[in-house]
């Protein structure tokens, strides 16, 4: 099984002193059946005053922290090493119609209600829109030729993430935190948090499950160049579910399945549930944000 190690580096920087910030990180990678956390810091600085790590309703780590001593620089460094291995292997010839699949969302919603049942009401959850990911009738309408009548769970799913792949063109800066869906299957362009979100809300209009996954992918660098720290980035894809497959996650950006070289950092209903770093100051004036990640064989 590989074994990365991983660097995440962000940098505020303030034209006039911070008196007092609260923030959330979301930067401690999941322990999961197919990952392991081997090693783990995160430094502050300056250094906090209070820190405290809780687990949110998704089950990822969050690190609480404040800082109550003026600052105009803010520095929120991750180091790790992660073991990835492969991924369950789904078998889609043992998988329902996707219209089967939503009707058993249907029914484990309310019987998860009634026996706590979490893992199926966890499931029934990522059906519903969000603040960020409304229903959108144009999500709808571009995910109906995938998802065509009785065919195949994982082929429709499949056929979605392809197509998004192919029909959109990948462009830095194209689109904001705040693009909608709409206006992302209008212009046809945007980055992976773009391409997740419409695969999200293409499958949750149909009824279907689908979470937001945030992370880090291990890139390649051009043919006869090394690896160099500080140039890769954060990523994010979905991962779907049905009830005889499980979660498969599927990354529109890429047109491929997660496999070894996907690094899991957390999961939610959207990007809002997921972002690394966010908070509140009392002060600062104007800020500057820099970002750097790293992504490295170990």
């Amino acid at each position: 099984m590989p074994t990365y190690h991983v660097e995440h580096l962000t940098r505020y920087a303030y034209t006039a002193p911070v008196t007092q910030s609260w923030q959330l990180a979301r930067l401690t990678p999941r322990d999961l059946p197919w990952q392991r956390l081997r090693a783990h810091r995160l430094s502050i600085e300056p250094e906090a005053d209070e820190r405290r790590d809780v687990l949110d309703a998704f089950g990822n780590l969050v690190t609480h922290f404040g800082l109550q001593a003026a600052h105009r620089l803010l520095s929120v460094r991750m180091a790790c090493e992660v073991e990835v291995g492969p991924r369950p292997v789904p078998r889609p010839a043992a998988e329902s119609s996707w219209e089967a699949v939503r009707d058993a969302l249907r029914f484990d919603a309310s019987a998860a209600r009634a026996t706590r049942h979490r893992l199926d009401f966890d499931a029934a959850a990522m059906c519903e829109p969000t603040r960020l990911l409304p229903l959108s009738d144009a999500a709808r309408a571009y995910a109906a030729p995938s998802l065509a009548r009785g065919r195949g769970w994982f082929d429709a799913v499949h056929d979605l993430m392809r197509r998004i792949h192919a029909e959109f063109e990948f462009e830095s800066g194209a689109t904001t935190v705040s693009t909608s869906v709409d206006e992302v299957l209008h212009q046809r362009r945007g980055v992976c948090q773009d391409f997740a979100h419409l695969m999200l809300s293409s499958l949750r209009a149909h009824g279907l499950a689908a979470r937001y996954v945030s992370g880090y992918l291990l890139t390649d660098p051009p043919e006869g160049q090394p690896r160099l720290m500080g140039v890769d980035a954060s990523h994010a894809w979905v991962a779907a579910y049905a009830p005889a497959l499980g979660w498969v996650e599927f990354d529109p950006t890429n047109d491929q399945l997660a496999d070894e070289r996907y690094i899991t950092l957390a999961w939610g209903a959207d990007f809002a549930d997921v972002v690394p770093l966010r908070g509140v100051i009392l002060g600062g004036g104007a800020q500057a944000m820099d970002v750097a990640v790293s992504v490295m064989p170990a």
